[in-house]
């Protein structure tokens, strides 16, 4: 009889340790779960509410990405910019979405500003030549590197349209 006790008192410890596991389990699941469903539905931050740790001129941007591209891209790239500059065209796709050039009619490089979809109504009113301050994501340079004058850019993303400043 002391042998069945003995198994009997594993058996309930084993089924204790058991469901101890599971009930982990199931918390680390639901945190996990929780986590993911947060993340999915985060929000990005308005740059508006981003100070912007630039602020220049489209023509000197264009200018130091031209000059020396390694150096720009380690200064810029990442960063919030806050673009000076006029309209040369505003264009929108098929989905909907704007993107604003920025430059002068006798340029071929231009900065090209993704605007954020909650700008629309503001991007609507924007005239080509007039002056505008828009402020983005710096993502990098798309040199002229086939040498058929087709221009360079330099790309913002999420931008906004900043007024009264």
């Amino acid at each position: 009889m002391p042998e069945f006790q003995t198994t009997k008192k594993i058996y309930m410890k084993k089924r204790k340790n058991l469901k101890r596991i599971f009930l982990l389990l199931g918390v680390v699941i639901t945190v996990a779960a929780l986590y993911g469903y947060k993340e999915y539905n985060r929000k990005n931050k308005s740059l508006h509410d981003v100070e912007a740790a630039f602020t220049l001129k489209f023509d000197e941007i264009i200018t130091q990405f031209s000059t020396d591209e390694k150096k720009a891209n380690a200064a810029y790239t990442g960063k919030t910019i806050l673009i000076k500059g006029n309209v040369k065209t505003v264009d929108k796709d098929d989905k909907g979405f704007y993107t604003v050039v920025l430059g002068d009619a006798g340029s071929i490089s231009s900065v090209r500003c993704s605007i954020d979809s909650t700008e629309s109504p503001k991007v609507v009113a924007l005239q080509p030549n007039s002056p505008v301050k828009i402020k983005g994501i710096c993502t990098g340079y798309n040199a002229d590197e086939s040498g058929l004058g087709l221009g360079s850019d330099v790309i913002l993303n999420r931008c906004v349209i900043e007024t009264g400043k």
